[in-house]
C-alpha cells in the first residue's frame, strides 16, 4: 500500500510559507511597499472625503438649513427687476417663517484712506444691513460689536473678513476709520466667514438710515433672509417668490445657501473619484510587484522545491506554501498601508480643523483587496513551483 502524504497543520504552513519572506527582507519591504502606497491612497481619499463631509455636516447643523434668500431676477427684456420695500414685511408674515433680515447695495465704494486712487475699490460692496442680519444669516462679529440703534444712524461699518483684510483693517475701535462714501466711517466691528452668506465676507455694513440719509440708498432691498421652522423649508421656498414680489413673482430669485454647500461637496465626490482610481492603479502595481517577486522566489528556491518534493512533499504543499507567502507578502503590505492612510488622514484633518473619520468599511476592504490580490499575484508563481519535478529541480539548482 502506498503510504498517503503526511497533512500539514496550520501553524506548519504559516511558518512555512513566512520562513521565505524571512529569508528576503529587503525584497519583502519594497514589495510589500506597492501594495502599501495604493492601499494607504485609498484610505486617504476615502478618509479625507469622510473627515470634510462630517465638517460640513457640523457646520450645517450648527448654521442651520432652513435658511432661504430672496434676490432680484431679471425681466423679460434682461433688466434686473428690484424687489419692493415691502419685501422683508411681507415675507416675515409666512406663517412658519420664523426671523427675516435684509440687506441693501449702495453705490458707495469704501478705502483704506481718502488719499487711495478710486479705481482702487478691491471690489468691495458697501450694503445697507437690518440689525437683525447676523441672527438670521449666522454671521457672528470676530472684533468690536455689531451695529445697534444707535450706530445705525451714524457713520459706523462693520466690515467682512475678506472686506477687512482687503482693506487692512485688523481690529475695531473708535480711532479706527475708512474712507466710505467721501466721509470717515467708524469701523465697529469686524466679522468672521459667512458660509452661508458669503456675500457679506466682501462687504462693508453700514446701518439703514445712515445708508438712506448720506449714501444715496434708495431703500430697495437687493438680499431678503429668511429663517423657517425646518419642516416647513420646501413650501415656504415655493410661495416666497410671489410673496416678495406679487406684481411679478417671476422676476425673483429664491435660493436655498446649504443647497450650493451640498453642490461643492458632491463636486469634491467627482474629484475623489479620480483619485480612487489613481489608488486603484497604485494598488495594481503593488500586485505586479508582488507577483514578480513571488516568480523570482520560485527561481531561486528550485533546491529548497526539489529537497522538500524528494522528500514527500506533494504539489498541493508547494502550491500552498508559495500562495501563503504571497498572502502574507500582500497583508503585510495591506496593513501598513491601512496605518499610513489613517495616519495621514488624521495628520490632514487636523491642519484643517476637521473631525478625523475613516469609514470601517475602507479599512476592511483595502485589507480585503490586497488579500485577493495576493491571491491572485501568488497563484501563477506556486502553479509553477509545484509543477517541477523534483530531479528537475536539483539538477537545476
Amino acid at each position: 500500500m502506498t503510504p498517503r502524504p503526511a497533512r500539514m497543520a496550520p501553524a506548519d504552513v504559516l511558518r512555512t510559507g513566512a520562513s521565505g519572506l524571512h529569508a528576503r527582507p529587503l525584497r519583502v519591504v519594497l514589495s510589500a511597499l506597492g501594495i502599501a502606497i495604493g492601499i494607504a491612497a485609498m484610505v486617504c481619499v476615502t478618509g479625507i472625503s469622510a473627515s470634510s463631509r462630517e465638517d460640513l455636516n457640523r457646520q450645517l447643523a450648527e448654521l442651520g438649513t432652513n435658511l432661504l434668500t430672496v434676490s432680484p431676477g431679471q425681466t423679460l427684456g434682461g433688466e434686473e427687476s428690484p424687489l419692493p420695500a415691502e419685501a422683508p414685511r411681507m415675507i416675515d408674515r409666512i406663517g412658519p417663517v420664523e426671523t427675516v433680515s435684509a440687506t441693501g447695495k449702495t453705490q458707495a465704494r469704501v478705502y483704506r484712506t481718502d488719499l487711495v486712487p478710486k479705481a482702487r475699490n478691491n471690489s468691495i460692496a458697501v450694503r445697507a444691513a437690518a440689525l437683525g442680519l447676523p441672527a438670521v444669516t449666522g454671521a457672528e462679529v470676530a472684533a468690536g460689536a455689531w451695529l445697534n440703534d444707535a450706530t445705525a444712524a451714524y457713520p459706523a461699518v462693520v466690515l467682512g473678513s475678506k472686506a477687512a483684510e482687503r482693506l487692512g483693517v485688523h481690529r475695531a475701535g473708535a480711532d479706527v476709520l475708512v474712507w466710505l462714501g467721501d466721509r470717515w466711517f467708524t469701523v465697529t466691528g469686524i466679522l468672521h466667514p459667512a458660509p452661508l452668506a458669503p456675500e457679506l465676507d466682501t462687504s462693508a455694513l453700514v446701518g439703514w438710515p445712515v445708508a438712506e440719509a448720506g449714501l444715496g440708498f434708495d431703500g430697495y432691498p437687493t438680499t431678503v433672509y429668511a429663517r423657517t421652522a425646518e419642516d416647513a423649508v420646501e413650501d415656504v421656498q415655493s410661495v416666497l417668490g410671489a410673496t416678495a414680489n406679487p406684481a411679478a413673482p417671476n422676476e425673483v430669485q429664491v435660493s436655498r445657501p446649504s443647497e450650493a454647500l451640498a453642490a461643492k461637496q458632491a463636486a469634491d465626490a467627482t474629484l475623489n473619484a479620480l483619485l480612487l482610481g489613481l489608488g486603484a492603479v497604485s494598488l495594481l502595481v503593488g500586485g505586479v510587484g508582488v507577483a514578480n517577486t513571488m516568480v523570482i522566489s520560485v527561481l531561486e528556491r528550485r533546491a529548497e522545491i526539489g529537497l522538500r518534493r524528494s522528500l514527500g512533499a506533494t504539489r498541493g504543499q508547494i502550491r500552498t506554501q508559495f500562495l501563503v507567502e504571497s498572502q502574507l507578502l500582500s497583508a503585510l503590505g495591506g496593513a501598513g498601508g491601512v496605518l499610513l492612510g489613517i495616519a495621514v488622514t488624521a495628520g490632514y484633518a487636523a491642519s484643517q480643523g476637521w473631525p478625523s473619520v475613516v469609514p470601517a468599511w475602507a479599512m476592511g476592504g483595502g485589507l480585503a483587496a490586497t488579500l485577493l490580490i495576493g491571491a491572485c499575484a501568488g497563484l501563477y508563481p506556486a502553479l509553477r513551483a509545484a509543477r517541477l519535478a523534483p530531479t528537475e529541480a536539483l539538477a537545476a539548482a
